[in-house]
């Protein structure tokens, strides 16, 4: 289940909005590390990913010079982690997103917006509900294109954000070599398929114009 969320913004890590938590979970260390994530972000940066952190995974969404993080627990469904995070950003974009990027505005400014994260977050907290059930069989997001780093690499060894974005790039391109070999296969398979009919129809052609002529 998705446990808290927080908005910052990209260019400076200004915190802007953050969901009043009621359970359980200490998640201060997670919350922190969100803001050390947010530091590490560039226009290199992948614009989505799953970070690893002890029993749980932050997922972060990065749009429009605003990130969005959920903290869920690990065995929460990443598809709809993202998909969650989509719902935040087309709303918070609606309502908030010129005002958001201007200089001046102060820290939580727009608290107001956990209002709609609460409502947003208790739709996706049963995994196995009719809407979310739908969202896992059709959402069009392919989660296996998504890095996912552990946060130890990523704070204490040094990994890069922009590494996952690279990574994800040479998976697209690779996809996109598959996808023209294929094509190139099949159109030679197709040739061979029908060389021969092509063939006896010339000749065919030919004797006839012959014969006529």
């Amino acid at each position: 289940m998705v446990l808290s969320t927080l908005i910052m913004r990209a260019s400076d890590g200004l915190p802007l909005s953050a969901s009043v938590d009621d359970g359980a979970e200490n998640l201060s260390e997670q919350k922190k590390q969100c803001k050390l994530v947010t530091q590490k972000l560039s226009a290199n940066s992948a614009d989505r990913a799953s970070i690893e952190s002890g029993n749980y995974v932050i997922h972060y969404l990065m749009k429009d010079g605003i990130v969005y993080y959920c903290i869920s627990e690990a065995s929460y469904p990443r598809k709809l982690a993202f998909s969650y995070l989509d719902e935040l950003d087309r709303e918070f974009q609606k309502s908030h997103g010129a005002e958001a990027l201007k200089e001046g505005v102060r820290p939580y400014k727009f608290v107001e917006f956990d209002t709609f994260m609460q409502k947003t977050k208790r739709v996706y907290q049963d995994t196995r509900a009719t809407h979310n059930l739908d969202k896992l069989n059709t959402e069009l997001q392919d989660v296996t294109r998504v890095m996912t780093k552990n946060i130890e690499d990523l704070l204490h060894r040094g990994h890069s954000l922009d590494h996952m974005s690279d990574l994800s790039s040479n998976l697209r391109t690779e996809s996109k070599k598959y996808r023209r070999a294929a094509q190139r296969i099949n159109w030679e398979a197709m040739i061979r398929q029908y060389i021969p009919f092509i063939g006896v129809g010339l000749i065919g052609l030919f004797m006839l114009w012959w014969m006529l002529f």
